[in-house]
């Protein structure tokens, strides 16, 4: 499947780019980007592998990622999707769509991941056959959080993950959605 188009006032969310790689990368060099991730930098081998993962999900099924692009500018400034990541975390969260989100620091406090995730959801809601969506969030992240509240999303569980404790939300999708 193509990564479908998805706009919004300010935004355009797109498939990767090959241009998309040097700002990832410079994001995956700031600590505030990568802090409540990984907890450090990324190489641009591993960044170039996270770009392959979101193009794959389409490829090889029903959703993915989409890079997200600032409408006025052109620019590259993170990625939103689902995933299916097979995470090896207890409790499963195997077989649910999971949602995720990152966008650059220079971009934050301007709406933008309300933005995204809103035209997300909606689409996810009229084409995921799942009814259900989980998220994975670093238990210090409160910014992430809040966006996942605002959506809907309710804890059921903590775990450890690559050893950040993490909690664990989960959304259904509305009835008639």
């Amino acid at each position: 499947m193509e990564t479908p188009l998805l706009e919004t006032a300010r935004l355009r969310l797109r498939g990767h780019y090959l241009t998309d790689l040097a700002p990832f990368v410079a994001m995956w060099q700031e600590p505030q980007f990568y802090q409540h991730l990984t907890g450090s930098p990324l190489a641009e081998e591993e960044v170039w592998t996270k770009m392959l993962r979101h193009a794959g999900l389409w490829a090889l099924g029903e959703y993915g990622y989409w890079a997200v692009e600032e409408r006025a500018t052109g620019d590259f400034i993170g990625a939103i999707g689902f995933g299916a990541w097979q995470r090896a975390i207890e409790p499963s969260i195997k077989g649910f769509p999971e949602i995720g989100w990152v966008l650059a620091p220079h971009t934050h406090g301007r709406g933008y991941a309300t933005e995204a995730a809103q035209v997300v959801f909606a689409w996810g809601d009229a084409h995921l056959r799942q009814p259900r969506t989980v998220c994975l969030i670093d238990r210090a992240n409160a910014a992430s959080r809040r966006l996942a509240a605002k959506f809907g999303y309710q804890e059921f569980d903590h775990s450890l993950y690559k050893g950040h404790e993490v909690v664990l939300l989960e959304r259904w999708r509305p009835a008639g959605g």
